[in-house]
């Protein structure tokens, strides 16, 4: 039954990675604007904040200077100007302790960082489960950390209705309005279409609206916009400050089994010296007080786990066992 269910979504991701291949570039910013699988970290990651004061000219080029800058592109998953803002205090606080110089935007789409990292436009990326694992397999690009919120490294999807909306379960969507993040959105779509599919939702006949970020799902849903959404857990906090009445206006009907968390990954074009000073530098900034107030800002990160690509095994596995494809995904 699980093989099938996966299998029903199967075609509709073959066509949005296909869609995904049109070459999107990252949007405009102002200038200068899971069990873990840990990495065989050597004592060259683990770079001391003297080994990285001053960074040699590196094979390359002159990747990281101002002719040139390293792209650092986030996935549109929050608040936009929110995530410009910490990003680029991130790409700040790595240039001061590397000398290499980080130039941050967010994209138009999960897919656009995809494609700028496969096209030489970005070369670090934050990536979300399944567009990390679509870009592993499509353009080689490689995860050295993991985000980590509330002391995990893993996380849970939420599918989540209008109070007023008659829906108590799954089976009770059919036929409503559901809003969704992104095609590329782990929790945000691929899960979900799964769990409605396992439940007897005609998820292709639902009418349907792409929000953007989760923050826009859960307020789409308050506003009655849509009668359903989904999101992480539990993306209602982002707008309990504007909203303070969201978790009685909107209620969660059900929650996926654990995702492994989204990574900061690197293009291979990108020197292995420079990616090095780039992980040692945000695992310094994950303990200072200026860094972890701008990681929680940018996507309520509160600390990295390193990793390797094998930390995203165990959820390729469950796409395989469903009968998905990833490496004819990305072609």
């Amino acid at each position: 039954m699980r093989r099938n269910t996966f299998a029903l979504v199967a075609m509709l991701l073959l066509i949005l990675s296909l869609a995904a291949c049109t070459g999107a570039t990252p949007a405009a910013t102002p200038p200068p604007a899971a069990t873990a699988a840990e990495t065989m970290a050597t004592p060259e990651m683990m770079a001391t904040s003297e080994m990285m004061e001053t960074p040699e000219m590196m094979e390359g080029g002159d990747l990281g200077t101002e002719e040139n800058p390293i792209i650092m592109s986030f996935v549109p998953s929050g608040d936009t100007q929110e995530i410009i803002a910490s990003g680029e205090e991130i790409a700040a606080m790595i240039q001061e302790k590397t000398g290499l110089v980080i130039e941050a935007n967010v994209a138009t789409s999960y897919a656009a960082v995809v494609e700028a990292m496969g096209a030489g436009n970005a070369q670090v990326g934050w990536l979300n489960t399944f567009s990390y694992i679509l870009a592993a397999e499509k353009y080689n690009v490689e995860a050295d950390l993991a985000t980590v919120r509330r002391g995990s490294a893993f996380y849970t999807g939420q599918i989540v209705a209008n109070a007023d909306s008659g829906i108590e379960t799954l089976a009770d969507i059919d036929g409503k309005k559901m809003c969704w993040v992104d095609p590329l959105s782990t929790s945000g779509y691929i899960i979900p279409r799964v769990m409605l599919a396992a439940a007897g939702v005609d998820v292709d006949a639902l009418e349907t609206q792409d929000s953007g970020s989760h923050p826009n799902v859960i307020t789409a849903v308050y506003n009655g916009d849509c009668d359903a959404g989904a999101s992480f857990v539990d993306a209602r906090t982002a707008i309990a400050e504007e909203f303070p009445d969201v978790n009685d206006k909107v209620k969660v009907v059900a929650v996926s089994p654990e995702i492994p968390n989204d990574s900061v990954s690197f293009a291979p074009d990108l020197p292995a010296e420079a990616r090095e000073q780039i992980v040692a530098a945000l695992l310094e900034i994950a303990q200072e007080e200026e860094g972890m107030a701008a990681l929680a800002a940018v996507y309520e990160v509160d600390g990295f786990q390193e990793i390797d690509d094998s930390f995203y095994d165990g959820f390729r596995t469950e796409l395989d066992a469903a009968g998905i494809d990833i490496e004819e995904l990305a072609k």
